[in-house]
């Protein structure tokens, strides 16, 4: 099993997303593949994600997770919760510190979706926080240090003990993303 995490204000026609999903056909079409639309809450988002995890690990299906930004703080929370491995994209490593100047009205381009950002969300992703990586083993972290969202120093640090792919420039979106796509497939032992 392949779940593909996608980031805030984001969906599964991002170009990560349509890139993952297309390389996941073309080489590995019998592989079972998920690739859902998040709820705006991110306590509903992690329901369904472990909803998806918990099925697959009772089915005896080996764990394998891709999430980028945000996505990627909550594929930390599953590989180290449930076991299996996890491929971070420009992760999210303390969400709920950057929440308040996204309290309010949102707008999700790729949903055409108009919701609001409330302040006990900012609690709700608190609760899936990995202070501690235990499982260094099951993660592969790319990072390129033009992210422009996220300071990809926290990552750096966060996951000092994971395998780090660290580009030089790039942005949040991680220019060349596609390129990584056979490294992320033996990581995760496709």
């Amino acid at each position: 099993m392949l779940l593909y995490i996608h980031g805030f204000n984001s969906s599964p026609q991002s170009d990560k997303a349509v890139q993952t999903a297309r390389y996941i056909n073309q080489h590995y079409p019998h592989l079972t593949f998920y690739q859902p639309q998040l709820p705006s809450s991110p306590h509903a988002a992690m329901t369904l994600l472990c909803e998806f995890t918990e099925q697959a690990k009772q089915q005896g299906q080996t764990l394998r997770f891709i999430g980028s930004s945000l996505g990627g703080y909550f594929a930390s929370y599953l590989a180290e919760t449930y076991g299996g491995k996890a491929v971070l994209v420009n992760p999210a490593v303390k969400p709920f510190e950057l929440f308040e100047q996204f309290i309010g009205p949102q707008y999700n381009p790729y949903t055409d979706e108009h919701y609001q950002v409330l302040p006990q969300h900012r609690d709700e992703v608190a609760q899936f926080d990995t202070q501690v990586i235990r499982y260094p083993d099951r993660f592969l972290v790319l990072l390129q240090t033009g992210d422009e969202v996220l300071d990809y120093r926290q990552a750096l640090h966060k996951y000092h003990s994971c395998e780090l792919h660290l580009e030089p420039g790039g942005d949040h979106s991680f220019v060349g993303y596609e390129q990584q796509l056979d490294r992320i497939c033996n990581f995760i032992q496709l």
